[in-house]
């Protein structure tokens, strides 16, 4: 037998000579496709390219995005995914785990386990981060029983550090008018998480989007063009690079400029050439450092918050 060569810590590329602080783990709860960049295929990408370990917890199995058509689903029975979920509350490394993410659910049982899981991980670490995307639908339609919005709702909305819902889902959940940027700001301070991201939002120039931030010390916006064909995955994008970049120790507005620089290149270059999937490998590139200008501008407030 030889002996094992000693193996030099990793250096930065920025910085020649310095060491790479080891990043935490990420546990991710998601919907998984065989074929496709959304859901766990998206956020994995994301965030194990950007160094990030991650624990992946499928809550749901799909052959591709159900807006293709139907394909076969997998869902996990109660009694698996629980014990799924307590092997990684027992686990030895549940020590490195410094961020959880949560979104699809494929059953509603499966809102109480996580919540347990994310309570573990926080007793563990107090400093350990929970994102919530309560994904229950969009364009005006749920595409989840009533029983799991109640998951959302009811189990892991309130644990939450960040809230990512879409428009549709902020009216929702929050039963108020969303159809100027006040209004949506005012429905997000209303939901529990001391950040609340919201994407599709109202914005105040002709043909754009925004993405609000709701903090406890103010509240941001980033505006972009209204792109046509947009691909699916974006807001698993969004979500994966906010969280990123809140570990990574970015302030908000970095934070929130850079998630949305990335998601909007990813959205651009994947349109422009004719995808309605992100083409996360061939320009991943936006992941890490993109290129598109983006600038967050601070929302005056009324007084009163509700």
């Amino acid at each position: 037998m030889t002996d094992t060569p000693d193996i030099e810590p990793a250096r930065s590329a920025d910085r020649p000579g310095q060491e790479v602080p080891r990043k935490p783990a990420v546990i991710v709860a998601t919907s998984q496709v065989v074929r496709g960049a959304v859901g766990g295929r998206s956020t994995l990408f994301a965030l194990e390219r950007l160094g990030f370990r991650v624990w992946h917890l499928p809550t749901i199995l799909l052959g591709w995005n159900p807006k293709y058509g139907p394909s076969t689903r997998i869902i996990p029975d109660e009694a698996s995914f629980t014990a799924m979920v307590d092997d990684l509350i027992g686990s030895r490394w549940l020590g490195d785990v410094g961020a959880v993410l949560t979104g699809y659910l494929g059953a509603a049982y499966q809102g109480a386990a996580l919540g347990r899981l994310v309570d573990a991980v926080k007793a563990n670490n107090p400093q350990a981060i929970y994102l919530c995307d309560p994904i229950i639908g969009d364009e005006g339609n749920l595409y989840v029983p009533p029983e799991t919005v109640d998951a959302q709702r009811n189990e892991l909305m309130p644990r939450a550090d960040i809230l990512t819902p879409n428009l549709f889902e902020l009216g929702w959940f929050t039963g108020r008018p969303v159809d100027t940027e006040l209004a949506a700001l005012e429905a997000a301070r209303s939901l529990p998480a001391q950040r609340v991201l919201v994407t599709s939002a109202p914005a105040l120039r002709k043909n754009s989007l925004s993405t609000l931030l709701a903090t406890p010390k103010g509240a941001l916006a980033v505006e972009h063009a209204e792109l046509e064909g947009v691909p699916h995955g974006t807001g698993d994008l969004l979500a994966a690079l906010f969280l990123a970049a809140e570990l990574e120790g970015a302030d908000d507005e970095t934070a929130l400029a850079r998630a949305v620089s990335g998601t909007f290149e990813m959205a651009a270059r994947s349109a422009k050439a004719g995808s309605d999937e992100q083409m996360l490998t061939e320009h991943q590139h936006a992941i890490v450092r993109p290129v598109a200008m983006v600038s967050a501008r601070h929302i005056l407030e009324r007084k009163a918050r509700a």
